[in-house]
């Protein structure tokens, strides 16, 4: 009996165990993401990261962002704004260290979508100050002061001056805003671009607006 579980084993392809090896790995990592977003989780830039594995054609995997560790403060979030990096790179840590060199304390932005690049493409992290329900650092201008106390701050990695986002960052970009649109009860209207506040703040020429709003308001 030994000797034809010994064969069996060795008539499997070193390809098709790297394949199975790959495949239970991924469902390890996809069920690891649901999860209360704590201390023990993908910890990132003192926040945490969800893997672009989450279905980006669903909320139901999205839906762990509101397990904060302060409680959602429901009426307080009354708007939604994009930001762009500038950058074809970028990582929560990265952005982390611009902030603090520019004399902000930490991540300015309660959310960043990776496009591929320090990122996973369509990778979603979380900030510390979402998951504290803080004010945000995000926007400027003479309306800043405002956003950055009542709306909640998105950041897509890359230069939509210079060239599209990718197709996951889009994705998850939608499932996101339509998923916090939802449970906060956010109008379609109150869903911004940055360049809607102030001028050359992102997320650029090349991102698609017109798309993006047929998709928010069809949903």
């Amino acid at each position: 009996m030994a000797r034809r579980t010994s064969s069996r084993r060795d008539m499997i392809s070193p390809r098709t165990r790297n394949v199975w090896g790959a495949l239970l790995a991924t469902l390890t990592v996809l069920g690891g993401t649901l999860y209360t977003l704590d201390s023990k989780a993908a910890p990132r830039a003192d926040g945490v990261s969800l893997p672009a594995l989450l279905a980006p054609t669903s909320s139901a995997g999205v839906e762990v962002v509101f397990n904060t560790k302060s409680p959602v403060q429901k009426n307080r979030w009354q708007s939604i704004i994009i930001h762009h990096s500038a950058s074809p790179y970028a990582t929560p840590e990265s952005l982390d260290q611009d902030a603090r060199a520019s004399g902000l304390v930490g991540l300015g932005d309660h959310f960043v979508i990776g496009n591929g690049n320090g990122m996973a493409d369509g990778e979603l992290h979380v900030g510390a100050r979402w998951l504290k329900q803080q004010p945000g650092a995000h926007t400027g201008g003479k309306q800043g002061d405002w956003y950055n106390k009542n709306a909640i701050g998105i950041r897509l990695v890359g230069n939509g001056e210079r060239g599209r986002f990718s197709d996951a960052q889009m994705r998850r970009l939608v499932q996101l805003v339509d998923t916090l649109a939802k449970e906060l009860d956010i109008p379609k209207d109150r869903i911004v671009l940055a360049d809607d506040v102030a001028k050359g703040s992102g997320p650029g020429r090349f991102f698609p607006a017109a798309s993006f709003r047929e998709q928010i308001a069809g949903r």
